[in-house]
């Protein structure tokens, strides 16, 4: 299923995603990202938005947009999915 991903700070460190299916269903989350978590994956904070673009299609390709936590520290998916950091890890 087609799935758009639309990403929006909403103050600081803190991020509204919202995903819409195809159908039109869709569902909003609150994501915080950690400048240091950043740069931990090897990401510039400049590319936070893709960042988080990546992360929620991983997201999806392993569950459906109801499963995901509706508010969460972004490093937190790692202890849903271990490959999760070596999945986003640039070099």
């Amino acid at each position: 299923m087609t799935q758009r991903i639309s990403i929006e700070n909403i103050g600081g460190n803190n991020y509204s995603i919202g995903i819409i299916d195809a159908d039109g269903s869709e569902s909003t989350h609150t994501v915080f990202v950690n400048p240091e978590y950043i740069e931990k994956l090897g990401w510039d904070t400049e590319s936070t938005e893709d960042l988080l673009k990546k992360s929620f299609e991983f997201l999806l390709e392993r569950e459906s947009k109801e499963s995901i936590l509706s508010s969460f520290d972004l490093k937190d998916i790692s202890k849903y999915f271990l490959e999760y950091e070596e999945h986003m890890r640039k070099s």
